[in-house]
């Protein structure tokens, strides 16, 4: 294997003692793994998972260029190894070797998408293989890797890997964007952070404070107002105006043994009132239409 400037000193010290573990014989393995299982030999789990640490190397080397730390990605691979000793079937005449190989990818797979970005990037088995598989699919259709996907190549990929177009959009943005910090210069010598950019939805607390006054000051006067009403018609305001979603006219008639169009009735004098203790307290019309809302 070809190891290159991507691994450190410490990856190297460990695909070497990868590389010189000794092979087992299927007979050895087989035991190995029925130790584990049976009993919990935690020496030979250690010494079937060493044997094939190779795999999860082999794995890592595969994965390095998503810019993770391959000590990292050889761990994650060893968690796969562990995860097929546990399940590993010997009575199926399969070698170690090939049953732990998908357990291993499937681990450092798991591991680059939780750790590749900290927005979550694929949720489904068609989303993972879109991930994976995008920048290959991009170069054999001879795409441009320093331009976006054409139309006819996202319609190619999206019905390939049968997702959706929208999905292989996303998936592209996401992988040529990648990750930026809020608090990286928006641009060179700049003391303008991109966090400074970020507008907040909530109102300035100049703002806040005047509308939750305004809000209280209205629930007063309409309280003050709703004085004027009988006990009837009080009790029809708030199941109707005041209550979210409203209850409608047919429950309410059902509940005080009225018709719904009775209900109507007294809701509309109800209003009526309100509005006319509300002029008459704040002796703005505008504010009268608060019995209305």
């Amino acid at each position: 294997m070809a190891r290159g400037n991507w691994a450190t000193i410490e990856d190297r010290r460990l695909i070497r003692f990868a590389m010189k573990a000794p092979i087992l014989e299927r007979e050895e393995e087989c035991e190995l793994a029925l130790s584990w299982q049976q009993e919990r030999d935690e020496h030979a789990l250690r010494k079937l998972t060493e044997a094939h640490l190779r795999l999860a190397v082999s794995s890592a080397s595969k994965y390095r260029h998503y810019g993770l730390p391959v000590a990292d990605l050889i761990q994650e691979g060893t968690v796969g190894l562990m995860e097929a000793a546990y399940r590993f079937e010997s009575s199926r005449e399969v070698r170690f070797s090939t049953y732990a190989t998908w357990w291993v990818r499937a681990a450092v797979q798991d591991y680059v998408l939780r750790n590749w970005s900290i927005v979550r990037t694929g949720t489904t088995s068609a989303h993972k293989a879109l991930f994976f598989n995008l920048k290959r699919l991009k170069a054999r259709m001879g795409e441009d890797p320093s331009r976006p996907l054409s139309f006819m190549a996202r319609n190619q990929i999206a019905n390939e890997m049968g997702v959706r177009l929208r999905d292989v959009e996303a998936m592209e943005g996401r992988m040529t964007a990648g990750d930026r910090s809020l608090n990286a210069p928006v641009a060179d010598e700049s003391a303008q952070e991109w966090q400074d950019l970020l507008v907040s939805p909530d109102l300035e607390p100049d703002a806040e404070y005047i509308k939750q006054h305004d809000n209280e000051k209205k629930s007063e006067l309409i309280e003050l107002a709703m004085e004027n009403l009988t006990d009837r018609e009080t009790f029809i305001i708030r199941e109707r105006q005041l209550k979210i979603g409203g209850v409608t006219l047919a429950v309410l008639g059902s509940q005080l043994g009225i018709s719904k169009e009775r209900v109507r009735q007294l809701e509309a004098q109800a209003l009526g009132k309100l509005k006319h203790a509300l002029v008459k307290h704040v002796g703005d019309p505008v504010m009268a239409g608060l019995a209305n809302g």
